[in-house]
């Protein structure tokens, strides 16, 4: 399993699962083959009307997403997140790359209805920007990776906030709060697994806590669901809501199936569009909006934000972090790939042929942010370990 937790490995698992899942949809078996995964049960039982890619992006994904709560809430009790002086150059510099590529955006679109898609751009793929940064970065100091992986956090929590007030949808307030009961019990049986509670002291068995936390966490999800708030926002809850100690063990657990089954099941399902057959000035402007504001947008934002607040935000227990830095990380943010996949199919879910463009935007735009940061990375790499050797 420790292969599988390589951040080398999960990059270019999802990075094939993509391309796989391009070159099926215009094969052709395509055809049979996206009718298939957008195909809804005749009878929805528990009203589950899912068809086997919802069934990816709002089941499978909602663990993707319970794994980056974790994260979240380690960053935030012990991690450099856990004061202000730790986050405020991360959190001003994902400000920056959230709100340039938005306007970006919604200059590619004004005056269209598409001007709602502004949040497909501003999300960063975590395990993508780890992965290229591990690949290529052999020799870059510690600082750079925490501050990259700050800053996508924050980005996710900025992409989590979005889906859950701007793609909600007639929320059903019962529900709701069916889901935060049983998310409260979830928090509570969670915190039975802490290494001096009484349950693991009286050296009980701990699968029937598990059992118990395991059918909370459906239970969440499902209500979620039912609520009308996108049921990804579940795995959220339950990574925010679990003890600390017991969500880092789980999250060490549950860590190979979303590099190995989850992320790259995603990628393949919503990567699984058919290239119009289009002139390039027949694209639609979110089309264009998305592809600029990805790797440009990211980079403008993220170096300016970031350059600015590294002048007020600097530790003294910590070396400032460089110009050239903040641009690798930047380039880094450019990559959405797996969140900007998942709000491009929420923001333009009523018409397939901008969520196809849309998708392909993305991956074209995270293709040319992949490419961009393995050169930058790879010439600051050089630079750190010339100055590694000249000492």
């Amino acid at each position: 399993m420790t292969f599988i937790r390589s951040e080398r490995f999960a990059a270019g698992l999802l990075l094939l699962a993509a391309v796989i899942g391009l070159i099926v949809a215009n094969t052709p078996l395509g055809p049979g083959f996206v009718a298939f995964m957008d195909a809804h049960p005749v009878d929805a039982p528990f009203g589950l009307d899912l068809s086997p890619a919802h069934w990816v992006s709002d089941g499978l994904l909602a663990v993707f997403f319970f794994l980056v709560a974790i994260e979240l809430k380690r960053e935030l009790v012990i991690g450099d997140l856990n004061s202000f002086a730790k986050a405020a150059l991360p959190s001003i510099a994902a400000l920056g790359g959230v709100v340039v590529p938005a306007v970006i955006f919604l200059l590619f679109t004004a005056g269209t209805p598409l001007a709602g898609g502004w949040p497909v751009p501003t999300a960063t793929d975590i395990a993508f920007a780890l992965g290229v940064l591990a690949i290529f970065g052999r020799g870059i100091p510690t600082r750079v990776r925490v501050f990259l992986l700050a800053l996508a956090v924050l980005d996710d929590l900025v992409a989590i906030l979005i889906i859950a007030f701007f793609f909600t949808q007639d929320a059903q307030l019962q529900f709701i709060g069916f889901a935060a009961i049983t998310a409260t019990g979830f928090g509570l049986f969670s915190r039975l697994l802490k290494p001096r509670s009484p349950w693991v002291l009286g050296r009980k068995p701990q699968w029937p806590i598990i059992a118990a936390l395991c059918l909370l966490g459906v239970l969440t999800w499902y209500f979620t669901y039912l609520s009308g708030v996108h049921a990804t926002i579940a795995g959220v809850v339950l990574g925010l809501v679990m003890a600390r100690v017991p969500g880092g063990r789980t999250h060490h657990i549950i860590e190979p199936y979303s590099n190995g089954i989850v992320l790259p099941l995603f990628a393949f399902s919503a990567a699984m569009v058919a290239i119009p057959a289009v002139r390039i000035d027949g694209l639609s402007p979110a089309f264009w909006g998305i592809l600029v504001a990805l790797p440009v947008g990211k980079l403008l934002g993220i170096t300016l934000a970031g350059w600015g607040a590294s002048a007020i935000a600097t530790r003294r227990d910590r070396p400032a972090l460089q110009l050239p830095d903040i641009v690798v990380v930047a380039c880094l943010g450019g990559i959405g790939f797996t969140v900007s996949l998942l709000m491009n199919e929420l923001a333009f879910q009523r018409d397939n042929t901008v969520t196809d463009e849309g998708t392909l935007a993305v991956l074209i735009g995270s293709g040319i942010a992949i490419a961009v940061s393995a050169v930058v990375v790879s010439l600051r790499a050089r630079h750190y370990r010339r100055l590694h050797a000249a000492r």
